[in-house]
This record gives structure tokens, C-alpha cells and sequence, in this order.
């Protein structure tokens, strides 16, 4: 029955024990989690056929279960959330995060056995990372588009920087595959068979960063009901990799620094010190050295960080790759958007070819995908305003050559400027604190912060328009 083990989240005990008596009578074999903590405690010793999870947890907000398995892995095989809750936004929600089907309590045995039947027949969605389980096929795919000399580079110290267990500061503008660079040593080095473990230090509030990478113990704080593991301790004997390593906090730069010297930690509100042992790989878009000289990050983390650097250049300064990038996301989204066929003409390869990609390979995989989904790549929509082509066109606008202003634009820009106003008055209105903007805006805490980047809203530059400088 080992190969039948099913995954179950929930809290209620009425509901525990109706589907602990229920899924045997199918030939499943369940294990049962009351709670997030618990359900990644079987993750780590279980591989599941599929999981069943309470969106509604006691204590907690059962969603947090998929995005922490974005973050922490596992094999949960296909989920399928349930809630007694007829919410149409937790549903779209539940679905954004990975989830592969939703039932709403109360539901009959046909229901489940059906919903069951399903999910086990099509691929799910969350853990589609390759067309094999293996990761490192989908890992060896996109390494393989590496075709500039600079990126050759990249890819020698990377082979000799996972031969030897040190830590890796990796260095280069957002969306240049940083991630990707961090995945490769991983899995590269003798710690392939162990957890990988993402953190992105600039997504979490600085008040919970803490708890999630080093756990807590129970009544360590208000709300502490229990005790949690931290990320360090789920990447024990594999690898932890800390996104936007510049945005740490200094109280919190000073205690991953004694993990980094002595292979400790303490959890919040614990007594004892726990040994780990984890590769640290570290990534920013910033310029450290100056952070340091500014006081901002502790020179004696940096220096720690730094035994080996991957400085991953930009888009622009490797345009020989866009052509293979293109024809990459252009092989796995039409079959994800079943777009068989699809192809872009000459000309807006060339104009792409001819753009500079502030947003690097992220903006081009970004690009590709909205011509693929609106399945016309001439569409104004579709092309940054840099490579924006007609079906008549011979070439790129000349400069000063009036140009056409579609209004889908003007639209677009009227929104997001009204968007920009209403995060700015509730920013105000909460001093600033995001956390309670987020929630005053029901959005999540992560698109609060991009949504603040992408209209340009941070705080020093607002303030100087407020006062006229």
C-alpha cells in the first residue's frame, strides 16, 4: 500500500475520521495532517498519489499549504482542495496557486471517488516541472540554451563551484535566471538527492522572516499555537537557496551569519541550539559592496557569502540567445495553451532581436507567452512598446515619425494610474505598513510588493513628490 499513500489536511475530526473510513474502501491508504506543519512533516518522508486539503485549516489559511510547496517541494501529487465555503475568489485563488480540482463541502462519496478519478488521469498543474519527474531534464533544457560566450563562462564556474561545498553569492539583474543559476549547482554538487529550499527574502515581512527560516517554538509569540519548522531546518543536509539576499534584515543578517560560522541556530523563543547542516547559495540584484560601505549589510555576512561570485549578465549583452529562448518558450507554451503550430513571423524576430529587455529573459518569456495565448504575435497588446510592428510595416518607426496611440493603451495607462493612487492612499493611511495595506486591499503581501515596483511607488520617491523635491 506504500504506493497508494494519500496525503490528507484537515482539522476537523468528523471529517478525519469520514475520510480515513472512506478512501481504504478504494484501495488508498491515508495519512492524515491536522495541520500545515504536520502535512510537510509527511511530505518529507512520504511520496504521495495525490492529497486531499482543507482550504478552511483551524489556525491558519489551508491555501498557505501550496504556497509553501512552491518554496519547500515535496510530492503531493495532484491536490484537490475542499472547503465548505462556496467562495468563488478562495476557488480562483486555490486554482492561481496549483491546485488541480476544488469540492465544496458537504459532497457525496461519488463526488470525492470522481474528483479522485480525474486528477489522476491528467497531469497536475503545481509540480509540471519537466516532461519527466526527473527535474534536472527541464534544468539541462534551459542550460542548454547558453549559447554566448559569456553565459559559457557562467556555466565553468558553476561546474567547478559545485564540486566544493562553499557558499555562492550570485550576482545580476532581476529576471536573468538567478534561480536557475542556484538550481544548477544544486543539482550539480553531492547534495542532488536533498532538499532544495527557496527562500525569498524580500517577500516575507520582516516580522515573520524570522519564524520562516528558523521556526519557532510553541508560545514563542501571540499566535504561536504551535511548534514550526524553519526553512534551514527542512533544507538539513541539502541546500538553501536566499533570494534578494540585500533586503535582509540586520537583526536577522547577524543570526545567519552565526549559522553560516558555527552550523547552529536557535528557534524564536527557543532554549537550545540546533545543529544543520546546509549549503547556503545566496542571490541579488543589488550592489552589496555598497550596502556595506553605506552600513546597510554587514561587511562580515558579505565577506562569508562571497567565497565564490556568478556575475549573470543581462539579456542585452547576450542577444545571440534570444532566438533559441523564443523557440523554447514557444515549444513548451503552445502545448501548455495547445497552440500546435504556432510560429512568429521573420519580421518580429527581428524586432525582438532589436529591444533591449530591461525585464531580461523573464520580459521575453513573458512576451512570448501573451502571443501565444492572444495566438497573433502582430498584436499590438502582445509587444512592448520598443518592438511594436503593423502587417504593413517595413521597419522601425524613424525617429521623430508620429505614431499611432491604440487605446487598449491609454486605457491600460488610466488603470494602472488610478491603481497606483489607491495603493498610495492606503499606504498612507496605514504608515506605510504593508502588511495591513495588503490586507486592507485583499491582495497577498508578494503582489503588494510588485504592484509597489511596478508603478514606482517606494518610499523615498514618494515622499520627495509629496514635498515638491
Amino acid at each position: 500500500m506504500k504506493d497508494r499513500c494519500v496525503l490528507v489536511v484537515e482539522s476537523d475530526p468528523g471529517m478525519q475520521r469520514h475520510l480515513k473510513s472512506l478512501l481504504p474502501q478504494w484501495g488508498y491508504a491515508p495519512v492524515l495532517a491536522a495541520s500545515v506543519e504536520e502535512a510537510f512533516a509527511a511530505l518529507v518522508r512520504t511520496k504521495f498519489l495525490f492529497s486531499l486539503v482543507d482550504a478552511d485549516l483551524s489556525g491558519a489559511d489551508g491555501l498557505d499549504f501550496l504556497r509553501r510547496l512552491k518554496i519547500l517541494g515535496g510530492n503531493p501529487g495532484p491536490i484537490i482542495m475542499i472547503s465548505d465555503i462556496n467562495n468563488m475568489k478562495r476557488t480562483a485563488e486555490a486554482t492561481t496557486l496549483g491546485a488541480d480540482d476544488f469540492l465544496q463541502k458537504p459532497f457525496t462519496p461519488e463526488e470525492l471517488e470522481n474528483a479522485i478519478r480525474e486528477v489522476l488521469v491528467r497531469p497536475h498543474r503545481l509540480w509540471e516541472q519537466s516532461p519527466v519527474d526527473d527535474p534536472t531534464v527541464r534544468l539541462q533544457q534551459e542550460i542548454g540554451l547558453w549559447r554566448s560566450p559569456r553565459m559559457s563562462e557562467v556555466r565553468e564556474i558553476i561546474q567547478q563551484a559545485a564540486r566544493v561545498d562553499v557558499t555562492v553569492l550570485i550576482c545580476g539583474e532581476t529576471g536573468t535566471g538567478k534561480d536557475l543559476v542556484a538550481r544548477a549547482i544544486h543539482y550539480l554538487s553531492s547534495r542532488q538527492g536533498r532538499p532544495f529550499v527557496k527562500v525569498n527574502c524580500a517577500a516575507v515581512p520582516r516580522e515573520l522572516l524570522e519564524s520562516e527560516l528558523f521556526g519557532h517554538e510553541r508560545g514563542a509569540f501571540t499566535g504561536a499555537h504551535q511548534l514550526k519548522i524553519g526553512k534551514f531546518e527542512y533544507a538539513n543536509h541539502g541546500t538553501i537557496f536566499l533570494d534578494e539576499i540585500g533586503d535582509l534584515h540586520p537583526a536577522l543578517q547577524a543570526k545567519l551569519l552565526n549559522v553560516l560560522q558555527d552550523g547552529e541556530l536557535s528557534r524564536v523563543g527557543g532554549k537550545s541550539t540546533i545543529k544543520v547542516d546546509v549549503r547556503i547559495l545566496a542571490a541579488t540584484n543589488q550592489n552589496l559592496e555598497k550596502a556595506v560601505g553605506a552600513g546597510l549589510f554587514r561587511d562580515d555576512l558579505y565577506y562569508r557569502l562571497n567565497v565564490i561570485q556568478i556575475v549573470v549578465p543581462p539579456l542585452r549583452e547576450r542577444p545571440d540567445e534570444i532566438p533559441f529562448l523564443v523557440n523554447y518558450f514557444i515549444e513548451r507554451y503552445s502545448k501548455q495553451f495547445n497552440r500546435e503550430g504556432f510560429a512568429i513571423p521573420p519580421i518580429v524576430m527581428e524586432r525582438l532581436l532589436q529591444h533591449s529587455f530591461p525585464g531580461n529573459i523573464r520580459e521575453l518569456e513573458n512576451i512570448v507567452k501573451r502571443m501565444i495565448v492572444l495566438n497573433d504575435p502582430l498584436t499590438s497588446g502582445t509587444l512592448p512598446p520598443l518592438v511594436k510592428v503593423d502587417d504593413d510595416a517595413d521597419g522601425i518607426p524613424l525617429p521623430g515619425e508620429p505614431q499611432a496611440v491604440p487605446l487598449k493603451e491609454i486605457a491600460r495607462e488610466a488603470a494602472r494610474a488610478a491603481e497606483r493612487e489607491a495603493i498610495s492612499k492606503v499606504l498612507e493611511q496605514t504608515g506605510w505598513n504593508r502588511v495591513k495595506a495588503a490586507k486592507r486591499l485583499q491582495i497577498s503581501y508578494r503582489a503588494l510588493l510588485y504592484k509597489i515596483k511596478d508603478v514606482g511607488l517606494d518610499r523615498e520617491k514618494h515622499s520627495s513628490r509629496r514635498l515638491g523635491i
